[in-house]
């Protein structure tokens, strides 16, 4: 991954609770998720599967997207997740990869 910001999509399962996040460093965000590290709504919820990430140059660039995205109606989500992952896979286990 060459830029440096990520906006992504957790989801709890196919068609499940969905979380919108930011980070400078994705894989290690994603395992603080999985670890339950994070206190508050994904790990209130086991919202933990990476489901859909963008990259971004600069941090104001994630952020404007993230807040774009946090106000977007749930099935505006889901159609954008369907788009890329059509299988709801998890895409942590491709970061390391």
């Amino acid at each position: 991954m060459t830029a440096s910001f990520s906006v992504y999509m957790l989801a709890s399962k196919r068609n499940g609770t969905l979380y919108v996040g930011v980070t400078n460093d994705l894989a290690r965000r994603i395992m603080e998720h999985k670890a339950k590290l994070v206190p508050g709504f994904t790990q209130r919820y086991d919202v933990n599967r990476l489901v859909y990430f963008e990259s971004f140059d600069t941090v104001l660039e994630a952020r404007a997207r993230e807040h774009s995205l946090k106000r977007w109606r749930r099935a505006w989500k889901i159609a954008l997740i369907e788009k890329l992952n059509v299988d709801w896979r998890d895409l942590s286990e491709e970061l390391n990869a």
